[in-house]
């Protein structure tokens, strides 16, 4: 059998270990029944001690990427590794006992003509606390992650469980520091005429923001990479203003989906969850009109 192996798992990373180590603690049996998958962790130079994580899985590859961003690290994990296919995987992410399984099966059935080219897998969410869920944990738990729609009606698949071939990668060109690079590369990709398709059983577990300055943060990150992809001319920033005000709006047409969410307790939780929503929606009104008058 060659020693050349089949996929490379590429784990950016940033000053998480805990969460890391629940990351590769999952991973590690599953490398274990699959030798021909390398995995490299690239690290955004941190300032933590990975040295105990590297000790407890000398199977998996740690390099270092200085230049800050999870687009970055992920760029550096592929020069840094040879396989065909390549499957990225946050850090914060746990993947599901069969998910390098399915990442070997689904490559396999995409070379041979029978998947898409980019394949984005399920992502369900988790809590880290005990309940009640707070505001910000009820808000994930209904909006995060809907990553079916995102792939079957928006176009694109979020980098923290994706597949995709070397050779597509190289061609679409490395992810872009700065922009909402999931939707970015995705988008690159489509227009380039690659297939994207959506993998129910490629799934992993990602943790709901257990706080509101955990949720602001993403959206302040996400709001900003939105409007540098959107663009920074005045025909563009006139939009992303109108792009706002449907925001707002959308705080009140989503009240229904929280009222009507399975996996909320009570109408505690429910009640939290809508405060959370508006809270946000509102938030992210003023960033956005912000960005619009400035430019930036």
């Amino acid at each position: 059998m060659s020693d050349q192996p089949r996929l490379a798992v590429i784990i950016p990373h940033y000053n998480d270990l805990a969460r890391l180590q629940k990351c590769l603690t999952a991973l590690a049996p599953q490398l274990g029944a699959h030798p021909q998958v390398e995995a490299v962790v690239a690290d955004n130079n941190s300032p933590c001690d990975l040295a105990p994580l590297k000790a407890a899985h000398p199977s998996i590859r740690f390099v270092t990427e200085p230049r800050k961003g999870a687009a970055a690290a992920r760029n550096c994990g592929v020069r840094e590794t040879t396989a065909p296919d390549l499957a990225f995987l946050d850090s914060d992410c746990v993947p599901g006992p069969d998910w390098l399984a399915s990442a070997l099966r689904l490559s396999g059935g995409r070379a041979a003509g029978q998947g898409g080219d980019v394949i984005g897998g399920r992502i369900d969410t988790f809590d880290e606390t005990p309940p009640p869920r707070s505001g910000a944990e009820a808000f994930e738990a209904v909006f995060a992650f809907h990553q079916r729609d995102y792939v079957e009606r928006k176009g694109f698949s979020v980098t923290a469980n994706l597949l995709t071939s070397r050779a597509v990668f190289e061609d679409v060109g490395d992810l872009i520091v700065g922009l909402s690079e999931d939707m970015d590369w995705c988008f690159r990709a489509t227009a380039k005429g690659y297939g994207l398709a959506y993998a129910d059983d490629l799934c992993v577990a990602h943790p709901t923001r257990s706080d509101w300055p955990a949720l602001q943060r993403k959206w302040r990150r996400t709001t900003d990479e939105g409007f540098h992809l959107h663009g920074t001319s005045p025909k563009a920033r006139l939009s992303w203003a109108m792009r706002a005000l449907v925001v707002a709006a959308s705080a009140f047409a989503h009240i229904p989906k929280i009222l009507k969410a399975p996996q909320l307790d009570g109408w505690g939780e429910k009640r939290r969850g809508i405060g959370t929503l508006f809270r946000l929606r509102f938030q992210r009104v003023l960033w956005m009109l912000a960005q619009a008058a400035t430019g930036r």
